[in-house]
């Protein structure tokens, strides 16, 4: 399962921690014994030079913003957010409006990704919008700093994230990249599409003819078309559908983006399409608001976009932004 993380939450102020508790701290990682294991990891299978990963991890601070995000009680939606914020501050007419515009900037580069993967054009638009709101949102989190946090400190993926940070050793070795400098969101992710180092060494896309780079607008347009004919983006299958059920709230049927039920199965819950659905089995999909449930089915199509990251609310809303542009 990949991780990624939603930047809207960069862009509303609304830190687990007092302003002052926003900065990372000077921290001694080099005194624990997990970090010099990691330290001989790679330098004996990756082939760094001991002494430059120490200085650099010497550098390395503690940022206690990132870790009381991953630390504690899991809460649902923590990390992804509620519908309604995505309605709020993504899914939206002005979000829409600037989909459009985007579209019509890079309609060239958006064709030829699309040409060249096989994958519809808007659902990359999509990506854009809410990953990065089209770059212009691509995080001011010290990446060393978060991901050394995450990866030497107790919280819920602290494996994950070790793995990340030896691929952030490796990314900026081969980028030519001051590891230092790099900057992303609260977990690690960087540029216009928000990719962990992991995700940015398999995917990252040369896409301009001037060098991968995750912060590079064309480059991501190709990155995420890359990521989605990877996953099994098939052009003329259906996406998303929505349905509609007697009532404001539906609890009938265990609904979920990682488990496909029947039509039949579906149909006798009280569940009625209101557009055709092609396929014989769909995901069925809550959306919850605050008065009333969304209900979607689900295509084999919207599994490929929460592979990027795995929430209802995440792949929603890269489709809709991408029904805005059509």
């Amino acid at each position: 399962m990949y991780l990624n993380i939603v930047l809207f939450f960069l862009i509303i102020p609304s830190l687990l921690l007092g302003n002052d508790d926003r900065k990372p701290i000077p921290y001694n990682y080099l005194a624990k014994k997990e970090v010099q294991t990691f330290i001989d990891t790679m330098v004996n299978q990756y082939h760094f030079n001991r002494s430059d990963v120490t200085n650099i991890l010497k550098r390395a601070k503690l940022d206690r913003d990132t870790l009381a995000r991953y630390s504690g009680k899991f809460k649902r939606n923590s990390t992804v957010g509620t519908w309604e914020r995505f309605k709020l501050h993504v899914v939206n007419q002005k979000t829409f409006k600037e989909a459009r515009a985007f579209k019509k900037k890079y309609r060239k580069t958006l064709r030829r990704a699309a040409r060249t993967y096989n994958v519809d054009e808007n659902y990359i638009v999509g990506f854009l919008g809410v990953e990065s709101h089209f770059g212009n949102y691509t995080g001011d989190y010290n990446i060393l700093d978060a991901l050394s946090t995450l990866a030497f400190h107790p919280n819920r993926m602290q494996k994950l994230f070790k793995s990340e940070l030896k691929h952030l050793f490796l990314f900026a070795r081969e980028k030519g990249y001051d590891i230092t400098k790099l900057e992303g969101s609260f977990a690690g992710a960087m540029g216009c599409v928000q990719q962990l180092p992991s995700i940015a060494r398999k995917f990252n896309d040369d896409f301009d003819g001037d060098g991968a780079s995750v912060w590079d607008i064309e480059d991501c347009i190709g990155s995420i078309a890359k990521f989605m004919h990877h996953h099994g983006w098939r052009n003329g299958n259906v996406v998303a559908v929505p349905t509609h059920f007697r009532g404001k709230r539906f609890n009938r049927l265990k609904t979920s983006h990682k488990r496909v039920l029947s039509l039949n199965t579906i149909r006798k819950a009280g569940i009625t399409p209101r557009k055709p659905f092609s396929e014989s089995h769909a995901y069925l999909l809550k959306l919850r608001n605050k008065t009333h449930d969304e209900v979607w089915l689900g295509g084999k199509n919207f599994s490929v976009l929460t592979k990027y990251n795995s929430a209802t609310a995440y792949g929603m809303a890269i489709h809709l932004i991408a029904k805005a542009v059509r």
